[in-house]
């Protein structure tokens, strides 16, 4: 067991651990702060706002600590950064004494790490697995939130702290036919744990964004036929994955709380190095020279080396360009090679896919890329899929089709403020958020790493660390000031909102199809993370702390 697990004893109550906790049905559980979700930003939370002493309950649906990484089981599953900085500071013991093994650490490892934290912390105690959030009411009355769960456990918290990430909750299913299929399916984003037998099998793979790419890379030496269904070919560079940089991790060891706030001044929040110069202070063969030499290096770096190729499409064509001949040179197929190509965006405009073998996959002879721009998909069939071609014959087929971004999760938990609103209700033309933590008529709400703060585009592990922290210091305030409730202002949010849409304005990612980008109807365009950088972001958000919290509301 990987933690607490909610089960029912013989007479219906709710039992952790074979013990009943203080919120057996029928009567309801006190706390300062729900903790919903159990990955980086869950026991992190838990962590600090125990240590404040502070009154804690996590809950999550899964059964133990991991988050997203409990759920992202299947094969080839691993981080896009660097494990040294995708990692807790905030305990320079806990930092020198975990090793990672890879650059680029497995699932399996990250769920080793998370428990080991959980369990050196002695936060399990503080937790309720097997338990999904059903509803969340506000009482401005009584000031606080009433939540009630699928177990029956109900739970009355004056703050309520969203851990459930933005890339959590998937994305409908909504393929004909799927209810006809004989063989097996299932989803990257929640992957059985015993496990799914593919070995020998024909599979196919719908999807190839970063799942899919890693499951693509992962499975396809050992599968009889594999068929991936590209509807949108995605930029895949190499990881370069190998053993930690053990010189770089003894720097940090030699000072874990100077890396830690160094973390907070950087764009991307780890020790990425990142360009100085425009592509054109360099001339054609130092360019090349550069892109070549970090293509060979791996790494998300590649959306790094010139300081315009994310806004001047010249500049970012060169990139892309070099990144579409290094797939002709690798796929032996030039039909195959080119339809792998990307043309319908500017490199990095999109996330970034890292890969070991992705492309050489396709020179397999089992291997088959099925380009659904020439031929949709039309229905799931008994046998298999069948598009407008032909019929594929599959025992296994894996959906990696993405999530419902930064709302799946808030939505899911049935959140209501005295009115009856959802957080996401005023969100029709696009998040609305103070920092990206808070929102307008949802008092002592949290949302770690929401929209409008830097999520996605930097480093989870110092953002929700970031995140926890400010959360923490401002309930402290309250502490001491007598406040007991805070929500931002209308015309806080209209203003942190005119900033993240500001510093986005001349980015190419803005004017990209994608789960970053929210399009209005009339086209206007929202770009939901905060694109400023993560340096920028902590500086703007202690600047709010030090003055006093302006923007805030405390009674």
């Amino acid at each position: 067991m990987t933690g607490n697990q909610v089960e029912r004893d013989g007479s219906g109550r709710v039992t952790v651990d074979g013990e009943v906790p203080a919120g057996d049905p029928g009567d309801r559980r006190d706390c300062d702060v729900l903790v919903v979700g159990a990955g980086f930003g869950g026991i992190y939370a838990a962590y600090r706002f125990r240590q404040m002493g502070l009154r804690v309950l996590g809950i999550d649906g899964a059964g133990g600590f991991g988050g997203v990484w409990y759920h992202n089981r299947y094969p080839g599953a691993r981080v896009d950064v660097d494990s040294t900085d995708y990692t807790f500071y905030f305990s320079p013991e806990l930092y020198r004494d975990w090793r990672w093994s890879e650059r680029f650490a497995t699932q399996p490892e990250l769920l080793r790490y998370l428990n080991h934290v959980a369990d050196r912390f002695d936060l399990r105690r503080s937790f309720v697995f097997g338990t999904w959030v059903t509803h969340a009411t506000w009482s401005r009355a009584d000031r606080h939130y009433r939540v009630e769960t699928d177990t029956g456990l109900t739970v009355a918290a004056r703050f309520l702290v969203m851990a459930t990430g933005n890339l959590s909750r998937s994305r409908d299913l909504r393929f004909p036919g799927l209810g006809d299929f004989q063989g097996d399916w299932v989803q990257t984003s929640h992957w059985p744990e015993h496990g799914v037998r593919y070995a020998d099998r024909r599979v196919g793979v719908i999807g190839t964004g970063s799942s899919g790419v890693q499951t693509i890379s992962a499975i396809a030496p050992e599968v009889a036929e594999l068929h991936v269904f590209q509807r949108t070919p995605n930029f895949s560079i190499p990881a370069v994955n190998g053993p930690v940089d053990d010189a770089h991790f003894e720097g940090v060891c030699a000072d874990v709380r100077g890396a830690r706030e160094w973390l907070r001044t950087v764009p991307s929040g780890t020790h990425s190095r990142r360009g100085t110069k425009r592509t054109s202070d360099y001339s054609p063969a130092e360019r090349q020279e550069i892109i070549e030499r970090q293509w060979n290096r791996g790494g998300h770096e590649f959306a790094m080396m010139f300081t315009d190729q994310g806004t001047d499409e010249a500049a970012n064509a060169i990139i892309a360009e070099f990144a579409r001949a290094k797939i002709r040179e690798i796929v032996k197929d030039p039909e195959v090679a080119e339809a792998l190509c990307p043309y319908d965006h500017p490199i990095g405009t999109r996330r970034l896919c890292l890969d070991t073998g992705y492309y050489e996959s396709f020179n397999l002879p089992h291997v088959t890329l099925v380009d659904l721009r020439s031929e949709p998909i039309e229905t799931v069939t008994a046998a298999g899929i069948r598009t407008s071609r032909r019929e594929y014959e599959l025992d296994l087929i894996i959906f990696a089709t993405g999530f419902t971004a930064f709302t799946g999760a808030i939505d899911s938990a049935g959140i209501r403020n005295e009115r009856g609103e959802s957080p996401t209700d005023g969100w029709k033309h696009g998040p609305r958020t103070f920092l990206g933590l808070m929102t307008e008529r949802f008092p002592n709400l949290f949302f770690l790493t929401g929209p409008g703060s830097p999520s996605v585009l930097a480093n989870m592990a110092a953002g929700n660390e970031h995140h926890v922290d400010w959360v923490a210091d401002l309930i402290d305030h309250m502490r001491k000031t007598g406040a007991t409730t805070v929500e931002p202002t209308t015309e806080a949010v209209e203003e942190w909102g005119e900033h993240v849409a500001d510093v986005a304005k001349n980015m190419l990612r803005l004017r990209v199809n994608n789960y970053m980008v929210h399009v209005n109807e009339d086209g206007s365009r929202v770009f939901m993370p905060y694109i400023g950088g993560f340096g920028q972001y902590v500086q703007r958000a202690a600047e709010v702390a030090s003055r006093g919290y302006p923007g805030l509301v405390l009674e």
